[in-house]
């Protein structure tokens, strides 16, 4: 019964593999082929793939593109820029972070993270001759934060670049901040409380930002 369940789960997310080969790839055209919104499965396939099969993810990608279907383009554009940075391409992801806040822009009601993911890229790249356009894209969506992981990056982008431009003084409430996101151990979400929570994937940022915090 545990097998049959688990067919029919694979079956179902025949567009979500994790995983990518000469077998699956085949299984998702003949799927694909079938589909209606056939868009709308290349770029969730895409997406699944961007950290461990950068290269099939963009090829996916532009094929998303080439569709022409202008839905979920600011997160296509997204999922472009994450295969970049699995592939080392900095300024590609760059360049696809900018594409995404621009149609963003045009269509505010579709949001991404591309607003926190490009100045944090920045920041802990750290890339210095884009210092001043990071600040100004975590100004413009100070409020957007929700979660502790993104009050986190937000905080810790800012103390970075300020610690950058040798501001210690300035830095420091900002790691603060962003330790005491860290810290947290629920959400503010009534039903996800553990939603969103920073966890421990940023031991060594969590150790730069206690440097800052107590540097001033």
């Amino acid at each position: 019964m545990l097998n049959v369940m688990r067919h029919k789960m694979s079956s179902d997310e025949w567009y979500r593999n994790t995983e990518w080969n000469e077998q699956i790839a085949e299984q998702f055209e003949v799927k694909l082929k079938r589909a209606r919104q056939k868009a709308q499965y290349l770029r969730i396939q895409a997406s699944s793939l961007a950290r461990s099969e950068p290269r099939v993810s963009l090829e996916l990608l532009d094929r998303y593109f080439d569709l022409g279907d202008e839905f979920d383009h600011a997160q296509g554009y997204v999922d472009r820029a994450t295969a970049y940075r699995s592939l080392g391409k900095l300024k590609e992801a760059v360049k696809a972070y900018e594409h995404a806040l621009r149609r963003e822009a045009e269509f505010p009601n579709l949001q991404t993270q591309a607003y926190l993911e490009l100045p944090f890229l920045i920041a802990t790249t750290p890339i210095p001759e884009r210092f001043d356009q990071a600040l100004t894209l975590l100004d413009q969506f100070r409020d957007r934060p929700r979660f502790p992981v993104e009050s986190f990056r937000w905080n810790a982008a800012y103390a970075l670049i300020l610690e950058a431009q040798s501001q210690a003084r300035d830095a420091a409430p900002y790691a603060q901040a962003a330790l005491e996101a860290a810290a947290k151990e629920t959400s503010e979400f009534r039903y996800h409380q553990s939603l969103g929570l920073v966890g421990r994937c940023y031991r060594e940022l969590v150790q730069e930002l206690e440097r800052i915090a107590h540097a001033a």
